[in-house]
């Protein structure tokens, strides 16, 4: 998590009365406003069919990967934008062309510079976005094949890239451009930081497991099995546990890292597709594409805290809390 919207979101105190859940609307190709208790307040038109989002580290902008395609198995050449939201104003404010590169996917702010880190499946690169000029700054060959989600470490130095289809994480060096393919499992997906930078967690779609990288070593140190697909993860405030959501299952399921073993499962019966967590670590957040349905999960009670159906035909992806400006 990075430092400063960690320091932004925990200032003030996750309810109702202070926050909302911003969504993800892949299918409506809209970004929702929602209250906590499932109001739909607002929606933003983005690019077609946006995947991920993160948000700005001051909590003021969201960005959204403008894919163009409702999932990785969908042929076609798919967008080429990256769409830049205003929280206070409600509104886009930008959309900027990644030009070649298109069916942009995973997304994450490089906490040092501000920057953007885009992967995108076509080609399979990892694309920096310079947010004040609004344009592309630079481009890594990822060197795998389908580039998913990207994580960026605290530093700033080291972009984490998941690749689908060639079971690996590229492991790029954002000065020097030095890139490292580590495996993982089958179909790598989401992944997280632990906070003190030291293992990346990634979860595997297809072998259902987590697989622990080594980010000094570039090298994976331990698998965990789960629950069938899982799709995404998370960790909890004191990076004990391990959460994610697995599609097939129609779980969210919990693991313990110290023992490396599962330990929990919530039952959704809907299938989820997305799975963030809150800065504080105490919810996640899943988004139900077919159901359109979010649920907010309790990490400490594991059970779900709420539910709510978000606007028809809406397909929520990924699920952020923001702040009420």
């Amino acid at each position: 998590m990075h430092l400063a919207l960690l320091l932004f979101i925990t200032s003030v105190s996750l309810t109702a009365q202070d926050t909302l859940l911003l969504v993800s609307q892949k299918a409506a190709s809209t970004v929702g406003f929602y209250t906590w208790e499932g109001q739909h307040l607002d929606a933003v038109q983005v690019g077609k069919h946006p995947h991920e989002m993160v948000l700005s580290t001051d909590g003021r902008y969201a960005y959204t990967t403008d894919n163009g395609t409702m999932a990785i198995e969908v042929a076609g050449q798919g967008g080429n934008t990256v769409s830049f939201i205003d929280l206070k104003e409600r509104r886009r404010v930008a959309q900027v062309s990644l030009g070649k590169y298109h069916r942009p996917h995973g997304i994450d702010v490089n906490p040092v510079t501000g920057d953007l880190l885009i992967s995108s499946e076509n080609p399979d690169q990892l694309i920096v976005v310079d947010v004040e000029e609004k344009r592309v700054a630079r481009t890594f060959d990822t060197k795998g094949r389908t580039s998913h989600i990207v994580t960026c470490d605290a530093k700033g130095e080291w972009a984490y890239v998941s690749n689908a289809r060639s079971s690996n994480v590229s492991a790029i060096h954002l000065t020097t451009g030095e890139t490292i393919l580590i495996p993982a499992g089958d179909r790598p997906a989401g992944s997280v930081l632990s906070n003190d930078g030291k293992t990346l967690y990634v979860s595997n779609r297809e072998s259902n497991e987590i697989t622990a990288i080594d980010t000094a070593a570039k090298k994976l140190v331990f698998r965990i099995p789960t629950c069938t697909e899982p799709a995404r993860v998370g960790l909890s405030g004191d990076n004990q546990t391990l959460i994610y959501a697995c599609i097939t299952d129609q779980q969210v399921g919990f693991a313990d890292v110290a023992s490396r073993k599962q330990v929990a499962l919530v039952d959704l019966n809907a299938s989820p597709v997305s799975l963030t967590t809150s800065p504080d670590g105490k919810h996640a957040f899943a988004g139900a594409q077919d159901q359109d349905t979010v649920f907010v999960i309790s990490i400490a009670d594991r059970k779900i805290a709420k539910k709510f159906k978000t606007t028809p035909g809406a397909g929520p992806d990924p699920i952020r809390p923001i702040r009420k400006w």
